[in-house]
């Protein structure tokens, strides 16, 4: 094999926030946390929090907050892909599958900051965590009642597969919009599969063809959430939480829908948040 298997840090893994990053303008106020894989620690909205925070229930890196997934999101399947015309098997860090990339339990660097954004970087690994090698950046920034996230991911001196997207953990609402133009079918695994049909009803742990905002609604608040990534995944099955997750491609997208980046080139996307 192109990369030997090897110990990962596993997504049930507990994950500290470290050191926190704290931006503030008018009615946002975010905390980042640079060292645990870049992730937005919490969001508060005129001081209501929005995320679930690190806690002794929810200290599990995959369990809190608001973590970029690169350069892969959601399941690969049994870490395993090919890539031009050679076989690679990640490290297993959910059960048998390779879960959320590798960036989201890696420190990242701070790159600028100010008052109300921050701008972050991270090296991905060169070894059999991720063969390829490249470099995320993300840029997190407030204007009022709008919070915008940026993330890229851009190779290095080889190819690579590469899929990226952010997965939030939202306190629950107390109801969800939502209005997808297609569905993701999951197999016996619970990994999706082709080609999407039409949706089903929730509770959901599935993956979505969507270009419609997406709304969260809190008493008479309201959560507005968009973005430039056509594919969604929407976990509502928890009591606690609603996570609504935009991607550049589906869960096992090297393996269902590749999308390689040539050497030097870059994959972007963002994703906005408006509370109203």
């Amino acid at each position: 094999m192109a990369a030997e298997r090897a110990a990962a840090v596993l997504a049930s893994d507990p994950l500290p926030p470290g050191a926190l990053l704290t931006l503030a303008d008018g009615a946002l106020e975010v905390e980042v946390a640079p060292g645990a894989g870049g992730r937005i620690a919490q969001i508060r909205h005129r001081g209501e929090a929005q995320l679930v925070g690190h806690g002794p229930a929810h200290a599990a890196a995959i369990a809190w907050g608001c973590f970029p997934m690169a350069p892969w999101a959601g399941r690969l399947r049994g870490g395993r892909f090919a890539f031009e015309g050679r076989e690679y098997r990640l490290p297993a860090n959910l059960g048998e599958h390779a879960i959320h990339g590798a960036a989201f339990v890696l420190p990242w660097r701070v790159e600028a900051h100010s008052p109300r954004h921050a701008e972050l970087s991270l090296r991905l690994p060169e070894d059999a965590r991720w063969p390829f090698g490249g470099v995320c950046r993300q840029r997190i920034e407030l204007a009022g009642e709008r919070l915008e996230l940026r993330l890229s991911v851009t190779a290095g001196a080889r190819a690579m597969p590469a899929a990226i997207g952010w997965h939030p953990w939202f306190l629950k609402p107390d109801r969800l919009e939502f209005a997808p133009d297609r569905m993701y079918p999951r197999d016996a695994l619970g990994i999706a599969v082709g080609p999407p049909g039409e949706p089903k009803p929730g509770p959901w742990d599935d993956c979505f063809v969507n270009q419609r905002p997406v709304v969260l609604h809190r008493g008479a608040r309201r959560l507005r959430l968009t973005s430039d990534c056509t594919r969604w995944v929407v976990f509502d099955e928890p009591a606690h939480s609603t996570c609504v997750e935009p991607q550049t491609g589906p869960p096992d997208a090297f393996n269902l829908e590749p999308a390689p980046l040539a050497p030097g080139a870059t994959r972007t996307a963002w994703f906005r948040l408006e509370w109203r």
